[in-house]
């Protein structure tokens, strides 16, 4: 199976390192375009109140205050997320892979979901921390969900755990006992 348009899921955990990297190599083989997204999440997004301060019994000086370091947060994740998907971006440019980026404000899960379909994406390469149980339940799993409403095929690229990071030491190493 040949991917021609490869989406990759990117944001500041360290597991989007092994993500990129396993999406530019498949983009090599390939010669496959890249689409770099990172989703600013809800909770980083506030807007503007709908009532009136005095109604609340706050003033508007306070409201005005928490709206502009709101707003002032907003700006800093675009920033960041501007500067992250460039980063990754530029090195698959130089390795002469087409790229793109994209950063949105909406949920991770539905925002590649929604994004691969409308860039008709052949993959979707995505990562998953290992969550499970409450944890899981409570914040959700955006691997997860891409896995079950994505229009396209799915590569998942799984976090090390602390026993596969053992192991790898212990095959690896040889006798080298980890510290």
């Amino acid at each position: 199976m040949s991917f021609k348009r490869i989406l990759v899921a990117i944001d500041h955990a360290a597991l989007s390192q092994p993500v990129f990297e396993q999406a530019l190599e498949l983009a090599q083989t390939n010669r496959s375009k890249l689409l770099l997204c990172h989703y600013l999440t809800a909770d980083v997004v506030t807007t503007s109140p709908t009532f009136a301060a005095g109604e609340l019994g706050l003033s508007a000086h306070f409201v005005s205050q928490t709206h502009q370091a709101q707003y002032t947060y907003l700006e800093q994740q675009i920033e960041a997320a501007k500067a992250l998907l460039s980063h990754y971006g530029e090195t698959a440019t130089r390795q002469g892979i087409a790229t793109e980026i994209s950063y949105r404000v909406a949920d991770p899960g539905q925002g590649l979901c929604e994004i691969a379909k409308n860039w008709n994406a052949d993959l979707i390469v995505v990562g998953r921390r290992g969550r499970k149980g409450l944890t899981e339940a409570i914040l959700g799993s955006v691997s997860n969900y891409v896995l079950h409403h994505a229009p396209c095929a799915v590569l998942i690229i799984q976090a090390p755990t602390a026993q596969t990071s053992l192991t790898k030491m212990r095959v690896e190493g040889g006798d080298r006992q980890p510290a």
